[in-house]
């Protein structure tokens, strides 16, 4: 496994799910890590999982506030001395159905939450931090962006856009930052239930590798993109799907 000893990451949406597993896997390999999410008690669950204060500390707060995020990269720098790794893991997905009838508040909301609220993070690190000392960015992205996704498509359409922003960015930060994204499918998350729950082995025969992803599978590829092992990797989006896309639809 690559080494991130001496290196600090800051992990959002990260109390449970896919985000408590890149940040679990950041840990395992050396990293020290700053979670955020909502929900201070789910905060502090994850920080006894990721090993207690010495290996991760928490900032609660909402993604789509400024001030928040500010807070959260300080919290990295003033504590551990560094922000080397950022992996923007924020997600919502409050309507279901068609674009025809999707409310466009809601839809505001999701950009904004999605796709507004991940530039912003990446903004604040690469001015804090990255920009002088370099450093390398993961977004979590989706298969939903790839591809039309029924039932789910203003979600997809803020996936696609990250997957664009992290070639735009790719280019912008670099040589100092790489910056890359993973696009899973249907990883068993609390977020997915809706998904899957009731017919998971429906769903999951659409996959060729027989299975439904789960937040390791993630966690590992994040870990590699982030890591020098990746250090020729930027602007790329890795699709974690089971093998779904190669064969057709999900869902």
């Amino acid at each position: 496994m690559s080494s991130f000893e001496g290196r600090t990451a800051l992990v959002t949406g990260a109390s449970r799910g896919i985000g408590l597993a890149i940040a679990q896997a950041l840990v395992d390999r050396g990293a020290r890590v700053v979670v955020t999410a909502r929900k201070p008690d789910a905060l502090a669950e994850a920080v006894e999982t990721l090993g207690g204060p010495e290996n991760a500390v928490a900032v609660a707060g909402n993604a789509g506030d400024a001030e928040h995020r500010a807070e959260a990269v300080r919290t990295a720098i003033d504590t551990f001395g560094s922000l080397d790794v950022l992996v923007g893991n924020v997600g919502i997905n409050p309507v279901y159905g068609p674009l025809m009838d999707a409310p466009l508040d809601a839809v505001r909301k999701i950009l904004d939450t999605n796709v507004v609220a991940s530039l912003g993070l990446v903004q604040e690190a690469w001015r804090a931090w990255m920009a002088e000392h370099g450093g390398s960015v993961l977004i979590v992205a989706s298969v939903a962006g790839l591809k039309s996704s029924e039932g789910i498509a203003a979600y997809g359409v803020s996936k696609a856009a990250l997957v664009n922003l992290t070639t735009q960015l790719a280019v912008e930060l670099g040589p100092t930052v790489r910056v890359n994204a993973v696009a899973p499918a249907v990883v068993r998350t609390r977020f997915a239930e809706a998904l899957f729950t009731g017919r998971e082995e429906q769903v999951s025969a659409q996959y060729p590798v027989g299975r439904l992803g789960v937040p390791e599978d993630v966690g590992s590829a994040a870990a590699y993109l982030l890591s020098d092992e990746a250090g020729w990797v930027t602007g790329q989006t890795l699709v974690l799907d089971g093998g779904a896309l190669s064969r057709g639809p999900i869902g």
